[in-house]
């Protein structure tokens, strides 16, 4: 059995007094593909911008429970919620590198942005871009505008991006749903090649995608988490009837 890299416990999360989340309890295993499946407003986003404290950046929003990263509480008031973010990294739904920032700049803003820099900015660089799957396609541009690449491989840029940070657990938010299918695949066989040294977690409506690239899935519907085990379970015999209503189609 792996052991979790976080353990999500009694997580309740709002906007304003409308709840989004009901008591959720779910392990996050190390060096593996956790994906969040479920209707649209079920909780996915919210759940998983609750994992490196960005859902209180949201007005009004706020999280009660614990998250526990390799044991320690990531809500425990002594934690900055801008130095967490570097160690549990976000690539979110619409790819998102700076206008103003060349392909160099952006791989490098999420440091610039803290105030530091590496010693070796090259050599991350382009370690990022090639753990991105990018480096081939852009090392005689560096210098070229971050937004003057493809819609695919801006987002790759965005998750070179998070990785110059070397984070311990990767979020996704949806990273493929602007993409086309080239594009996915290409993001998707570069999660497969991540996993190997980050736990990830992805949030998706691609029944097909999560099938492709978890290795455990969790179903949630109307803010409450419904099932959680292995995809093959998920997708083969779950458990819940409303998960196997949901993968099957019938609602969502």
């Amino acid at each position: 059995m792996v052991e979790p890299r976080m353990k999500v416990q009694g997580l309740k999360a709002w906007f304003g007094s409308s709840i989004a989340l009901r008591d959720i309890d779910l392990d996050i295993a190390d060096k593996q593909v956790t994906a969040i499946i479920g209707p649209s407003g079920c909780g996915k986003s919210t759940f998983v911008r609750c994992l490196n404290r960005m859902h209180e950046v949201t007005p009004n929003a706020r999280a009660e429970g614990k998250v526990l990263l390799d044991g320690k509480d990531i809500y425990d008031p002594a934690v900055n919620p801008v130095a967490l973010r570097r160690y549990v990294g976000m690539v979110f739904q619409k790819p998102n590198p700076f206008p103003t920032m060349s392909i160099r700049e952006n791989v490098l803003a999420g440091l610039t942005l803290l105030g530091t820099r590496a010693k070796d900015e090259s050599g991350l660089v382009e370690r990022s871009l090639r753990q991105a799957a990018l480096w081939e396609e852009v090392r005689g541009g560096l210098d070229r505008p971050g937004v003057s690449l493809s819609g695919g491989q801006q987002q790759r840029l965005c998750i070179a991006r998070a990785l110059a940070m070397e984070p311990e657990v990767l979020l996704m938010d949806e990273p493929c749903s602007a993409l086309d299918p080239i594009a996915t695949a290409k993001v998707e066989e570069l999660i497969l090649e991540l996993r190997r040294r980050y736990t990830i977690v992805i949030v998706t409506h691609n029944m097909q995608q999560a099938q492709r690239v978890a290795d455990t899935t969790a179903f949630f519907y109307m803010g409450s988490l419904v099932e959680h085990a292995a995809t093959t379970k998920i997708f083969g015999n779950p458990t819940e009837r409303r998960t196997a209503d949901y993968v099957s189609g019938r609602f969502g």
